[in-house]
């Protein structure tokens, strides 16, 4: 090996004497070391590299200084969590690059350290336990990048960093330390400063206006009070953060000086109003601020930032916007998030052209001013939580682009005429929450009949709205995958649907009576009817190849109707299946299964099936909010110890309390499947303690398929139980009661 150079050897416990490793080597790549340190006859005087991340190393060298590697460029000791001391380094007159983030055992830096002139990266990240850097770093002269974040007990810098005319990074997050040094002005070259989670650091120093080269500083989450008049020097200055910095309660007017600034962040801080200066800001391209209800106003001077894109104000006291934020001819997106004071939108919103997303949640507004129908490229309006909103302006028409209309729990209960003309429009959520009857005004919910025209229209969340019907024409929505409308109390009948719908939830519509013909929907894969008590039939539903989930517990009317219209083909494809019911096939195990291999047959998939109740401990009204059952768990069991665990999917929460069947069954990729070797069990038990008081598991059954036990094609009218595939006995098991 007299030519080697390159040397990977990562993970491996090697023994013998290094002595024979050739003296031209250049670099050893040794992850994961085992030894506590490199023996004394490894000498490759040509070493460049020596690259030793998460070993057991504990000190470099073995019982002497080090008297090899002159040409070390490049030493990598990240992740040596046993590594207690650093070496003295002076004889490595080449190195440029010194990693030794998270070597948690550090306490100190050997002082040889700080006369490395040829060093240019120094990595300390996460050196938990390091206290204190040399005292003398006079010769660092050439370090670019000085990492100290997460060096948790260091709170004083070296005096004389002046030194470092160099440094373009210095990062120490986390840290102890109460300031910068004085000198931190000679630092002309530094190009980014990160001060997060300083908790310690309450003011910076005055000079630090002269860091002509910074283009970033970021305070987040540190205890700074006030920043500095000089600020507003750094005209080189593209990014400030200062999230979560709660004692910071006013910006100083030079903010406005700073030509250059790209993105200003004062999210969660205690800033209570803006300067007037901000509107200098002419490069501005991103604003968040607001969070904690501090901020009341905008200042008038927002209009002056032609520049900005992004507008983040959650959070906040504000009730109006200001007139003149109309001129950000440039804005892309307003975010305005549980603001529960504002009361309204200016007029002047409709002159912001540039606008794509608008999300104003929570709130006090009731209406929307005509002006927004000129935003011309808006793609989405989010409206959710704003209660009091009651009706949408006509002018919503000629939002041409808009392809998200998310306006969940508002007061809408009409839609205007125009509202077909939404060309783009794809999602739209208008579904509310439940509420007390005493509390809701019994508002019917018309749909326009221009609805039809949402042609490119996929998603359609309208819960709990007091729908009596919906428009014929709404099979004429080809594209329609999701129609989503539980809980619609008044609603009687649902019309000729469009066969592009994969999901149909009208859970809860508790006056449905009437479905019409569904054979149509091929593509749909989940149908939801929990508790629709009335419906006596589902026609059409033996025609519905896709449907893997069907849940229809609390469907007594209609129970025996969907029993007969189980097929066989049906039965193969079916994931989930709830039902009224006591029963669970006897051909199923009713006790803990053990797995066994069998020879040359592959299981293919898991059936549990379940029988469970609710008794009177859940109140309707909660019941009205339960998306499901979630407290009978299937677990995989190593010697009666648990080591998989899944929740039963039991979509629905019934209005009764009566039994109810659920299959659940778990294809090949399912863990429940996949984990299991032979001698593994499975069992289903109800979570204890419970996370819904009230549920009763009061039967249960497993079956195992295995390859061939599902996979006959033909009839089987004449074939006895023994000899029939499991979709055929589970078709006639559910036709039987």
């Amino acid at each position: 090996m007299v030519n080697l150079r390159l040397l990977q050897i990562n993970y491996l416990n090697l023994e013998g004497r290094f002595k024979f490793l050739p003296a031209e080597l250049k670099w050893l790549q040794w992850k994961g070391c085992p030894l506590k340190s490199l023996p004394s006859d490894f000498s490759p005087c040509q070493l460049a590299v020596l690259d030793l991340p998460g070993s057991k190393i504990e000190s470099l060298w073995h019982g002497r200084g080090n008297k090899v590697a002159e040409k070390l460029m490049l030493l990598n000791l990240n992740g040596c969590f046993n590594l207690t001391t650093i070496p003295d380094l002076s004889g490595n007159q080449a190195l440029e690059k010194l990693n030794l983030e998270r070597c948690s055992k550090l306490t100190k830096l050997h002082a040889s350290i700080g006369n490395l002139r040829t060093l240019v990266h120094l990595n300390l990240r996460d050196c938990e336990n390091l206290i204190e850097l040399p005292h003398d770093v006079s010769g660092l002269t050439k370090l670019e990048n000085l990492i100290l974040s997460g060096c948790l007990q260091l709170k004083v810098l070296p005096s004389n960093m002046d030194s470092m005319v160099s440094l373009k990074e210095l990062l120490l997050d986390g840290t102890a330390v109460k300031g910068l040094p004085e000198s931190i002005f000679r630092f002309s070259k530094l190009e980014k400063l990160s001060l997060n989670c300083c908790k310690h650091l309450k003011g910076l120093p005055e000079l630090i206006g002269k860091l002509h080269s910074l283009k970033e500083i970021s305070l987040n989450d540190s205890a700074l009070e006030k920043l500095p008049v000089s600020f507003g020097y750094l005209a080189n200055l593209e990014k400030l953060s200062l999230l979560c910095c709660k004692s910071l309660t006013t910006i100083p007017d030079s903010i406005g000086n700073l030509s250059s600034l790209m993105e200003f962040h004062t999210y969660g801080s205690g800033i209570k109003e803006l300067p007037v200066s901000i509107g200098s800001l002419s490069n501005l391209k991103e604003l968040s601020t607001g969070h904690g209800q501090i901020l009341s106003r905008l200042p008038d001077s927002i209009g002056g930032l032609n520049s900005l894109v992004v507008l983040k104000i959650d959070q906040t006291l504000i009730t109006e916007l200001p007139h003149e934020i109309g001129a950000l001819k440039s804005l892309e997106k307003l975010e305005m998030r549980k603001c529960g004071f504002l009361r309204s939108l200016v007029e002047s919103i409709g002159s912001m052209r540039a606008l794509t997303t608008i999300v104003i949640t929570e709130a006090d507004i009731t209406e929307l001013p005509e002006s927004i129908g000129k935003l011309e490229n808006l793609t989405m309006l989010q409206l959710n939580g704003c209660k009091h909103l009651c009706k949408l302006p006509a002018s919503i028409g000629q939002l041409n682009s808009l392809h998200r209309l998310l306006m969940e729990e508002t007061a809408v209960t009409e839609l205007p005429e125009s509202f077909g003309m939404l060309s783009s429009l794809m999602v739209l959520n208008m579904g509310k929450k439940h509420q007390k009857r005493e509390e809701t005004e019994e508002i019917n919910f018309m749909l326009p009949t221009s609805f039809s025209n949402l042609s490119l229209l996929y998603e359609l969340h309208a819960g709990h709205n007091n729908f009596y019907s919906l428009p014929a024409s709404l099979r004429d929505l080809s594209l329609l995958k999701k129609l989503l409308l539980p809980h619609c109390k008044k609603l009687k009948a649902l019309p000729p649907l469009p066969s592009s719908l994969e999901e149909v939830d009208v859970a809860n519509c508790t006056a449905l009576e009437s479905i019409t013909d569904i054979s149509n929907l091929e593509n749909l894969k989940m149908l939801t009817l929990t508790s629709c008590e009335k419906v006596v039939d589902i026609p059409g539903l033996e025609c519905l190849k896709s449907l893997v989930r069907l849940y229809a517990s609390g469907c007594t009317a209609c129970s025996s109707a969907i029993k007969q219209r189980l097929a066989k083909s049906y039965m193969r494809k079916i994931r989930n299946l709830s039902m009224p019911g006591s029963k669970i096939p006897d051909w199923f195990v009713q006790d803990v299964v053990t797995f066994s291999k069998r020879k040359n047959r592959v299981l293919k998939s898991v059936i549990i099936g379940v029988v469970v109740c609710l008794n009177q401990q859940i109140p309707d009204d909660i019941r009205e909010e339960l998306p499901a059952i979630v407290d009978i768990l299937a677990q995989i069991l190593i010697l009666d110890f648990p080591t998989f665990t899944s929740a039963l999917m039991l979509l629905g929460v019934p209005n009764t309390n009566e039994d109810q069947v659920h299959l659940c069954r778990y294809p090949i990729h399912h863990p429940l499947v996949s984990q299991l070797k032979d001698g593994y069990k499975i069992r289903v038990i109800r979570r204890e303690p419970p996370m819904m008081k009230g549920v009763e598991l009061k039967k249960w059954g497993i079956h195992l398929v295995y390859e061939g036990d599902d996979e006959y094609e033909g009839d089987e009218e004449s074939l006895n139980e023994s000899q029939q595939s499991l979709s055929e006995k589970m078709a006639r098991f559910f036709s039987s009661f």
